[in-house]
This record gives structure tokens, sequence and C-alpha cells, in this order.
């Protein structure tokens, strides 16, 4: 036997020892660490097989978090709204987490993932709960409490998206004046106004001056920059 066979031979022995090995270290590690066998084969078959959508586990959690950050989020508003106290409701949770499920695909999960949006609040923890939803799968903001320090923002960076209240003191409709900018600006990022009333009115308002959309509603919001970011073709 010449060397170059001596050589292959080692190297299938190496092969061989690396292919039983690591097994072997798992399960002595799973034994003493006292984790069943079975649990921990049967937890990497439900990762390995249900890596379709909505069925693998990550994608349970993801919904959990976002269904219970919406669900939060809206029972604060409600708490402002009334001038009380309550705790979220377990059940608007799950009908929350149910209707956003869908959103979420592999190849939207993909796109939103690491996309920046600038957030103009002058009370930006107001928003926290949204923005713990929308954190969830991967998408990350800059905040900014006036509109001189937004258009300062934005002359310097590029957003997917840009949500802003309405009224910021001194002005009720600093929202408009902010979006009217970034017009001017030729800024075709979608802009979405996040403000404290759904009338008609104000919808159609929205519409004409040309904002992506307007609500004031948690889960609305989160399904509005979703849409935004699937839609927009810059950010793409």
């Amino acid at each position: 036997m010449d060397f170059n066979q001596w050589m292959k031979l080692f190297e299938m022995c190496i092969a061989f020892l690396q292919a039983i090995i690591w097994p072997l270290i798992v399960v002595i590690i799973l034994l003493t660490l006292r984790i069943p066998l079975k649990k921990f084969l049967g937890d990497i078959i439900e990762v390995t097989l249900k890596a379709g959508p909505i069925e693998t586990t990550a994608k349970r959690q993801q919904i959990i978090e976002i269904g219970t950050s919406l669900g939060a989020a809206s029972a604060h508003w409600r708490d402002v709204a009334q001038d009380n106290t309550t705790q979220p409701d377990p059940e608007k949770t799950k009908e929350i987490a149910k209707a956003v499920e869908h959103l979420i695909t592999p190849t939207t999960a993909h796109q939103l993932e690491g996309a920046i949006v600038l957030w103009v609040d002058d009370r930006p923890i107001n928003n926290t709960y949204e923005r713990q939803a929308l954190e969830a799968l991967g998408i990350q903001f800059t905040i900014s409490k006036s509109t001189e320090d937004a258009l300062e923002k934005l002359k310097q960076k590029t957003y997917a998206v840009i949500i802003s209240d309405m009224a910021r003191p001194p002005d009720q409709r600093a929202g408009y004046v902010l979006l009217e900018h970034v017009q001017a600006m030729h800024i075709a990022t979608p802009f979405i106004i996040y403000a404290g009333s759904k009338r008609p009115e104000h919808l159609a308002e929205a519409r004409r001056r040309g904002a992506f959309g307007t609500t004031n509603d948690p889960q609305e919001l989160f399904e509005l920059v979703i849409r935004a970011l699937r839609d927009n073709r810059q950010f793409q």
C-alpha cells in the first residue's frame, strides 16, 4: 500500500470517528444534564420537519410576541381614552395574533428583516408596545420627536417607512406639515399617520394629501407597516 492509499485510509478513519463522536458527545451531554433524549429528538424533529409557513417554533413565538405587544398597545390606548388602568384582554390578544399570522410569510419575513423605520412622535413612550410588535420581525426604528429633527434625519438617511403622529405642540397638524416637507424633498417613502382619529373625513384627507395610510388602531398600524414595507419597491 503506497503513501496516497495510506492517507486516504487515514482520512476515512477520521471522517468515521467524526461521524460517531459528535452524536455520542451530544448524548453524553443530554444524560449529564438529565434532558430526556426522546424530548430532545422530538424538539429537533419539530423544528426540522415543520419548516413551512406558520409551522415553525420560531414563527409561533413571533406570533405570540406580536399578539401580546399589540394586545398591550390596545389596552394602553383604551386606558388613555377611559382614564383608567386595565389588563390586556387574553381573547383580544389571541384574536390579534390570528389576524396578523397570515401576513408573515417566509418571503415577507425576509423582506422585513433589518428594515429601518423613522417614527416621529413627541412622546415615543406611548408607542412602545407597537414598536415591540414590529421589532419581533427584525424591523428597526429611528425615533424623532420633532418635525425639524425628522427632516434632518431624512437628509442623512433613507428610511423604509415613515410613521408620524399628528399633533406636536404647538402645531396641531404637524403630521401634515412633515408630510408636505417630505413630498417637497421628493422622498417617496410610504408615510403613515398614527393619530387619535379615524373619522371618515380625516381618512379621506390623509389619502388626498398622499399619505400611505392613517389609523389610531395598533393592529391596523402593524398591518399598514407590513404592507408598506412589502410594497415599497425602493426598499426591495
